[in-house]
């Protein structure tokens, strides 16, 4: 379950567009140890297991959801009409669809520390300063 770091370029943004890399959550993502967050994440999970939502999809969605003071319904909703929170969580182009549930999001808060949310939405909050 490796993952690779996503750069805006590989994003398939709608309409033939491009995102905006001085957005604060392309910021965020270039600053996030994804590979990190990948080994720790992998520890909650068995081999043979069910297929896991990547850590990138997990923790991000958490990082919205606090950041933004959503419920998981709003987080899911706002992920699903947002290019640059679909880039965020680790989405190659845009959908329509929502890539997981709001019940998913339960799931997600037992596998990813808060304190690592935590510290993610206070650099968040540092980028959207400015």
């Amino acid at each position: 379950m490796a993952e690779t770091q996503l750069t805006v370029y590989d994003f398939v943004h709608p309409f033939g567009g491009a995102l905006n890399e001085g957005n604060r959550w392309v910021k965020l993502a270039a600053a996030t140890d994804w590979v990190g967050l990948e080994r720790q994440y992998a520890a909650h999970f068995h081999k043979g297991g069910a297929q896991a939502l990547p850590v990138r999809m997990a923790f991000g969605s958490l990082v919205i959801r606090a950041a933004l003071g959503l419920s998981d319904r709003q987080t899911v909703e706002l992920i699903r009409e947002d290019p640059y929170l679909q880039y965020f969580i680790g989405l190659a182009a845009f959908q329509h669809e929502a890539p997981f549930s709001a019940h998913s999001m339960a799931a997600f808060r037992k596998r990813v520390p808060e304190r690592q949310v935590t510290r993610a939405v206070r650099q968040f909050k540092k980028l959207s300063r400015g």
